[in-house]
């Protein structure tokens, strides 16, 4: 189960230098239901998700370096390129901040997984998210996707 918060993010106050960063770049098989295959610095694999917002079923799957390049081929849709800065933030939480490169920059969104239902609802933002998107489609990656 993937309970998270998703937030705009227009000005990032502080040097990302420090942060570990992983390169992503992710394809979509089908939006619906969304089948996504993801390189992932060097590692690869396939991930179901099922329909909600806030709070989803995630299976994901080893893929080979192999298959994922045969499976990039089948993809519908652009293929998404991020960089995903791992922030450490309080309560033992982790700000996944991912800029976007591509036909989809300058985008910047931040996420929050969470550990329960309770703390996503109870959650309170850093002053320099934006927009909180957790509840808009759009800003879903297979409806990134979606050239």
């Amino acid at each position: 189960m993937e309970i998270e918060r998703k937030y705009l993010v227009k000005n990032i106050p502080f040097d990302l230098k420090g942060c570990p960063c992983r390169i992503i770049e992710q394809g979509y098989l089908s939006t619906a239901p969304v089948i996504r295959i993801r390189k992932d610095n060097e590692s690869f694999e396939l991930t179901y998700k099922s329909k909600g917002m806030m709070i989803r079923e995630e299976y994901n799957l080893p893929l080979t370096k192999e298959a994922y390049e045969h499976l990039l081929l089948k993809i519908d849709g652009r293929l998404i390129r991020k960089r995903r800065y791992m922030i450490p933030f309080k309560e033992k939480l982790t700000i996944e901040l991912d800029i976007f490169e591509g036909e989809l920059a300058p985008l910047i969104l931040a996420e929050v997984e969470f550990p329960d239902e309770e703390s996503a609802h109870t959650f309170t933002p850093p002053d320099w998210f934006g927009e909180d998107v957790t509840f808009s489609g759009r800003y879903h990656n297979s409806r990134l996707s979606q050239a």
